[in-house]
């Protein structure tokens, strides 16, 4: 049985007694029934993992002891970057943590003129607070000990924008590093782009559920995004980045 897994974002090293945060004190103590001496991994997302065991559970607050650190990775050799257009807020929770659990490194919401909701302000802040909270769990469940950022909520036009500078002024072959805004209507599939040159990166674009306005599709080829298709089948706005991501995991990934 696999040991519980929790993620604790301090210093740790072999011998150290550390303070289990709030939630993974709550679900190692009154979910999982954890009791003192008890074996858990932590891991503090800067790379590896530490064994240990239930040293102290209180009101005040339970720790655990580090026995030893492992150096071990768990994530893919491919850069993967998800660009959501922001859809129903049940929707993108499913994403972000499926696309933890694919081996996705980022998550960029947008904001789209079709999207459904629209946040902004302390309201959108929390929302992201959330999706990044929704990452670490996913985490915790899948072995990954990096945890992919979820990126501040921003706009569609700022964000394509900050993509056309970071291409003028990258030093990384463009062959290598691909861009893919995932349509109904494009031409070619993932099949067309399978025998391309060692490639380290892949940005995928996806729409909200009416899809992209002619003038942002426009402006993301202007960005270098080329229209991919997946199939004659038009998914869901959840289905699409999780079904393109596992393609791509194997194609160019770890599947």
């Amino acid at each position: 049985m696999a040991l519980p897994r929790f993620y604790c974002p301090e210093e740790m090293s072999a011998g150290n007694i550390v303070e289990l945060p709030r939630e993974a004190a709550h679900h190692a103590i009154r979910v999982l029934r954890l009791e003192p001496g008890a074996p858990l991994i932590l891991f503090n997302g800067k790379g590896g993992e530490f064994q240990g065991v239930i040293e102290r559970i209180g009101k005040n607050g339970s720790a655990a002891l580090i026995e030893k650190y492992v150096d071990i990775e768990r994530e893919s050799p491919l850069e993967i970057r998800v660009a959501q257009a922001a859809c129903a807020s049940d929707k993108i929770d499913w994403i972000v943590q499926k696309g933890v659990e694919l081996g996705v490194s980022n998550i960029q919401i947008l904001t789209t003129k079709l999207s459904v909701i629209k946040l902004s302000g302390e309201r959108a802040e929390k929302r992201v607070r959330h999706w990044q909270q929704v990452a670490v769990s996913a985490c915790e469940q899948c072995g990954r000990n990096r945890v992919p950022q979820v990126a501040p909520l921003t706009s569609f036009s700022c964000w394509v924008g900050a993509q056309i500078n970071e291409r003028k002024h990258s030093t990384v072959n463009t062959s290598a590093d691909l861009r893919f805004m995932l349509s109904p209507c494009a031409k070619k599939g993932l099949r067309d782009f399978s025998g391309s040159s060692p490639i380290s990166s892949i940005t995928l674009l996806v729409g909200p559920e009416g899809g992209f306005t002619p003038d942002e599709g426009a402006a993301a080829m202007a960005a270098g995004f080329v229209p991919l298709g997946l199939g004659p089948r038009i998914f869901r706005a959840e289905t699409a980045a999780l079904a393109a991501v596992s393609a791509i995991q194997a194609l160019w990934g770890d599947y």
